[in-house]
Protein backbone atom coordinates (compact mmCIF):
# COMPACT_ATOMS: atom_id res chain seq x y z
CA UNK A 1 0.00 0.00 0.00
CA UNK A 2 1.69 3.78 -0.76
CA UNK A 3 0.53 6.88 0.97
CA UNK A 4 -0.93 9.80 -0.83
CA UNK A 5 1.53 12.03 -0.14
CA UNK A 6 1.57 15.43 1.32
CA UNK A 7 -1.01 17.60 1.01
CA UNK A 8 0.46 20.29 -1.01
CA UNK A 9 1.58 18.06 -3.35
CA UNK A 10 -1.69 15.74 -4.04
CA UNK A 11 -3.81 15.98 -7.36
CA UNK A 12 -6.86 17.78 -7.19
CA UNK A 13 -9.23 14.80 -6.79
CA UNK A 14 -6.77 13.98 -3.45
CA UNK A 15 -7.00 17.13 -1.69
CA UNK A 16 -10.74 17.40 -2.44
CA UNK A 17 -10.73 14.07 -0.14
CA UNK A 18 -8.41 15.21 2.01
CA UNK A 19 -11.03 18.03 2.59
CA UNK A 20 -14.22 16.53 2.69
CA UNK A 21 -13.49 13.53 4.88
CA UNK A 22 -12.38 15.46 7.73
CA UNK A 23 -15.57 17.69 7.39
CA UNK A 24 -17.78 14.86 7.46
CA UNK A 25 -15.84 14.02 10.72
CA UNK A 26 -16.45 17.35 12.06
CA UNK A 27 -20.47 17.55 11.25
CA UNK A 28 -23.13 15.94 12.94
CA UNK A 29 -25.46 14.13 9.80
CA UNK A 30 -27.08 11.21 9.22
CA UNK A 31 -26.03 7.89 7.62
CA UNK A 32 -27.52 8.54 4.80
CA UNK A 33 -26.07 12.30 3.99
CA UNK A 34 -22.56 10.63 5.30
CA UNK A 35 -23.10 7.97 2.51
CA UNK A 36 -24.12 10.54 -0.40
CA UNK A 37 -21.44 12.56 0.42
CA UNK A 38 -18.69 10.23 0.49
CA UNK A 39 -20.12 8.49 -2.48
CA UNK A 40 -19.57 12.18 -4.16
CA UNK A 41 -16.26 12.15 -2.91
CA UNK A 42 -15.06 8.66 -4.43
CA UNK A 43 -16.73 9.15 -7.64
CA UNK A 44 -14.54 12.25 -8.23
CA UNK A 45 -11.85 10.29 -7.39
CA UNK A 46 -12.26 7.80 -9.83
CA UNK A 47 -13.41 10.14 -12.78
CA UNK A 48 -9.90 12.33 -11.44
CA UNK A 49 -7.62 9.07 -11.68
CA UNK A 50 -9.86 7.87 -15.05
CA UNK A 51 -8.76 11.58 -16.21
CA UNK A 52 -4.94 10.85 -15.92
CA UNK A 53 -4.97 7.24 -16.95
CA UNK A 54 -6.50 8.48 -20.23
CA UNK A 55 -4.22 11.59 -20.31
CA UNK A 56 -1.39 9.51 -20.42
CA UNK A 57 -2.55 6.42 -22.22
CA UNK A 58 -4.34 9.02 -24.93
CA UNK A 59 -0.95 11.23 -25.00
CA UNK A 60 1.15 7.72 -26.04
CA UNK A 61 -1.19 6.54 -28.35
CA UNK A 62 -1.50 9.44 -30.32
CA UNK A 63 2.43 9.99 -30.55
CA UNK A 64 2.93 6.57 -31.47
CA UNK A 65 0.26 6.41 -34.42
CA UNK A 66 1.22 9.77 -35.59
CA UNK A 67 2.24 8.58 -38.98
CA UNK A 68 -0.47 5.98 -39.44
CA UNK A 69 -3.16 9.21 -38.94
CA UNK A 70 -1.21 10.74 -41.67
CA UNK A 71 -1.29 7.24 -43.54
CA UNK A 72 -4.90 6.43 -43.57
CA UNK A 73 -5.59 9.97 -45.18
CA UNK A 74 -3.81 8.40 -48.34
CA UNK A 75 -5.40 4.68 -48.17
CA UNK A 76 -9.19 6.03 -47.56
CA UNK A 77 -9.85 7.10 -51.87
CA UNK A 78 -8.07 3.37 -52.35
CA UNK A 79 -10.94 1.83 -51.03
CA UNK A 80 -12.42 1.06 -53.22
CA UNK A 81 -13.60 -1.93 -56.46
CA UNK A 82 -12.83 -5.13 -55.05
CA UNK A 83 -11.73 -3.14 -51.69
CA UNK A 84 -14.74 -1.10 -51.18
CA UNK A 85 -15.58 -2.99 -47.96
CA UNK A 86 -12.35 -1.95 -46.44
CA UNK A 87 -12.99 0.56 -43.70
CA UNK A 88 -10.34 2.50 -43.18
CA UNK A 89 -9.52 3.66 -39.93
CA UNK A 90 -11.02 7.20 -38.60
CA UNK A 91 -8.27 7.74 -35.97
CA UNK A 92 -5.61 4.85 -35.64
CA UNK A 93 -5.25 3.29 -32.56
CA UNK A 94 -2.19 1.11 -31.38
CA UNK A 95 -3.81 -2.66 -31.90
CA UNK A 96 -3.27 -4.96 -28.46
CA UNK A 97 -0.18 -7.28 -28.86
CA UNK A 98 -2.28 -9.80 -30.43
CA UNK A 99 -0.29 -13.61 -29.49
CA UNK A 100 -0.33 -16.74 -31.11
CA UNK A 101 2.13 -19.17 -32.07
CA UNK A 102 4.67 -19.13 -34.97
CA UNK A 103 6.04 -21.59 -37.65
CA UNK A 104 7.89 -23.00 -35.26
CA UNK A 105 4.96 -23.90 -32.55
CA UNK A 106 6.82 -21.02 -29.71
CA UNK A 107 4.72 -18.31 -28.63
CA UNK A 108 4.95 -14.94 -30.68
CA UNK A 109 3.23 -12.04 -30.70
CA UNK A 110 2.29 -9.05 -32.91
CA UNK A 111 4.95 -7.34 -31.45
CA UNK A 112 7.74 -9.23 -33.50
CA UNK A 113 6.60 -7.53 -36.97
CA UNK A 114 7.67 -4.06 -35.39
CA UNK A 115 8.95 -1.97 -38.52
CA UNK A 116 7.50 -4.28 -41.18
CA UNK A 117 4.16 -3.29 -42.54
CA UNK A 118 1.39 -6.37 -42.04
CA UNK A 119 -1.82 -7.77 -43.10
CA UNK A 120 -3.08 -10.11 -40.06
CA UNK A 121 -5.75 -11.80 -41.28
CA UNK A 122 -7.28 -14.61 -39.44
CA UNK A 123 -8.95 -18.36 -40.72
CA UNK A 124 -9.98 -21.29 -40.03
CA UNK A 125 -11.12 -24.83 -41.96
CA UNK A 126 -14.72 -24.65 -40.94
CA UNK A 127 -14.59 -21.29 -42.60
CA UNK A 128 -15.68 -21.15 -46.30
CA UNK A 129 -15.01 -17.82 -47.35
CA UNK A 130 -11.63 -17.83 -45.36
CA UNK A 131 -10.78 -20.84 -47.03
CA UNK A 132 -12.06 -18.97 -50.88
CA UNK A 133 -9.88 -16.05 -50.01
CA UNK A 134 -6.35 -18.09 -49.01
CA UNK A 135 -4.96 -18.55 -52.12
CA UNK A 136 -5.41 -14.60 -52.98
CA UNK A 137 -3.23 -14.07 -49.65
CA UNK A 138 -0.87 -16.69 -50.55
CA UNK A 139 -0.45 -14.53 -54.43
CA UNK A 140 -0.65 -11.01 -52.39
CA UNK A 141 2.45 -12.35 -49.73
CA UNK A 142 4.37 -13.92 -53.21
CA UNK A 143 4.06 -10.76 -54.97
CA UNK A 144 4.40 -7.60 -52.08
CA UNK A 145 6.01 -9.66 -49.56
CA UNK A 146 9.73 -8.84 -48.33
CA UNK A 147 11.36 -6.64 -45.64
CA UNK A 148 8.82 -4.15 -45.20
CA UNK A 149 5.34 -5.81 -45.45
CA UNK A 150 4.46 -9.48 -44.69
CA UNK A 151 0.63 -11.63 -44.56
CA UNK A 152 0.24 -12.66 -41.14
CA UNK A 153 -2.63 -15.89 -41.77
CA UNK A 154 -3.37 -16.83 -37.97
CA UNK A 155 -5.50 -20.27 -38.36
CA UNK A 156 -7.49 -20.14 -34.89
CA UNK A 157 -8.86 -23.76 -35.96
CA UNK A 158 -9.52 -25.22 -32.03
CA UNK A 159 -9.38 -29.06 -32.92
CA UNK A 160 -7.07 -31.54 -35.26
CA UNK A 161 -4.09 -29.15 -35.26
CA UNK A 162 -3.05 -31.06 -38.79
CA UNK A 163 -6.36 -30.33 -40.69
CA UNK A 164 -5.03 -26.55 -41.91
CA UNK A 165 -1.44 -27.50 -42.58
CA UNK A 166 -3.08 -29.88 -44.59
CA UNK A 167 -5.28 -28.06 -46.23
CA UNK A 168 -2.61 -25.65 -47.04
CA UNK A 169 -0.25 -28.13 -48.55
CA UNK A 170 -3.33 -30.21 -50.90
CA UNK A 171 -3.84 -26.17 -52.20
CA UNK A 172 -0.42 -25.35 -52.98
CA UNK A 173 -0.55 -22.37 -50.75
CA UNK A 174 3.19 -22.46 -50.03
CA UNK A 175 3.74 -18.71 -49.23
CA UNK A 176 2.09 -18.11 -46.52
CA UNK A 177 4.42 -18.78 -43.08
CA UNK A 178 2.30 -20.94 -40.65
CA UNK A 179 1.07 -18.82 -37.74
CA UNK A 180 -1.68 -20.84 -35.40
CA UNK A 181 -3.58 -20.21 -32.29
CA UNK A 182 -5.65 -23.00 -31.04
CA UNK A 183 -7.09 -21.63 -28.29
CA UNK A 184 -8.71 -18.50 -30.65
CA UNK A 185 -7.98 -16.06 -28.45
CA UNK A 186 -6.59 -13.39 -30.48
CA UNK A 187 -10.31 -13.67 -32.23
CA UNK A 188 -11.35 -12.26 -28.58
CA UNK A 189 -8.34 -10.34 -28.18
CA UNK A 190 -9.55 -8.53 -31.50
CA UNK A 191 -13.12 -8.51 -30.56
CA UNK A 192 -12.31 -6.38 -27.34
CA UNK A 193 -11.23 -3.52 -29.19
CA UNK A 194 -13.15 -3.66 -32.46
CA UNK A 195 -17.00 -4.63 -33.49
CA UNK A 196 -16.42 -7.40 -35.52
CA UNK A 197 -18.85 -10.79 -35.73
CA UNK A 198 -17.91 -13.17 -38.52
CA UNK A 199 -14.74 -14.38 -40.36
CA UNK A 200 -12.33 -13.59 -42.19
CA UNK A 201 -11.09 -10.81 -40.59
CA UNK A 202 -8.43 -8.82 -42.01
CA UNK A 203 -5.98 -5.97 -40.16
CA UNK A 204 -3.70 -3.71 -41.87
CA UNK A 205 -1.29 -2.85 -39.31
CA UNK A 206 1.30 -0.43 -39.80
CA UNK A 207 5.04 -0.75 -39.22
CA UNK A 208 4.71 1.07 -34.99
CA UNK A 209 1.27 -1.54 -34.62
CA UNK A 210 -1.09 1.12 -35.22
CA UNK A 211 -4.39 -0.47 -37.27
CA UNK A 212 -4.56 1.26 -40.50
CA UNK A 213 -7.89 -0.56 -42.10
CA UNK A 214 -10.22 -3.46 -40.73
CA UNK A 215 -11.52 -5.71 -43.21
CA UNK A 216 -14.72 -7.97 -42.06
CA UNK A 217 -15.31 -10.60 -44.93
CA UNK A 218 -12.99 -11.84 -47.41
CA UNK A 219 -11.44 -10.23 -50.42
CA UNK A 220 -9.66 -10.63 -53.48
CA UNK A 221 -6.25 -10.18 -52.41
CA UNK A 222 -4.25 -10.71 -54.90
CA UNK A 223 -6.60 -7.97 -58.01
CA UNK A 224 -4.87 -4.12 -58.85
CA UNK A 225 -7.39 -2.55 -56.11
CA UNK A 226 -5.60 -4.75 -52.91
CA UNK A 227 -2.66 -4.31 -54.02
CA UNK A 228 -2.55 -0.33 -54.57
CA UNK A 229 -3.63 -0.34 -51.12
CA UNK A 230 -1.21 -2.41 -49.68
CA UNK A 231 1.69 -0.52 -51.69
CA UNK A 232 0.18 2.68 -50.32
CA UNK A 233 -0.03 1.18 -47.09
CA UNK A 234 3.80 0.11 -46.99
CA UNK A 235 4.62 3.56 -48.66
CA UNK A 236 6.13 1.81 -51.98
CA UNK A 237 6.32 4.04 -54.96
Amino acid sequence: MMASGPVAKRPPHMRLLTAVFPALQGRAMTSRSKMVVACGALALLALGGAAAFYSVRGAAGNSTCSAAATKVEALRPLAKGEVAAVEVAKQPALLPDLAFNGPDGKPMSLSAFRGKTVLVNLWATWCLPCLTEMPALDALQGALGGSDFEVVAINIDTRHPDKPKKWLADKNITRLAYYADPQAKVFQDIRAVKKVEGMPISLLVDPAGCELALLQGPAEWAGADAKAMITAAIGRR
